[in-house]
């Protein structure tokens, strides 16, 4: 599992946690299509995360 607040900073959304925290909390963030303000949420793989028009996927945790 991975945080949602350091899922974006690994995928370079957002370049701190602070900033991340901030992407989140202002509801811009949205997790398998429903919208979530929880920074600390644990994604798992196969969750899809989207951030404005883009969406990524949770894949093969076990590399990260």
């Amino acid at each position: 599992m991975i945080k949602l607040d350091q899922f974006l900073k690994l995928l370079g959304v957002a370049q701190s946690g602070g900033q991340a925290k901030h992407i989140i909390v202002e509801g811009n963030v949205k997790v398998n299509g429903v919208l979530e303000t929880r920074r600390g949420r644990q994604l798992v793989t196969g969750d899809k995360v989207t951030v404005g028009t883009q969406t990524f996927e949770v894949k093969d945790l076990e590399k990260l």
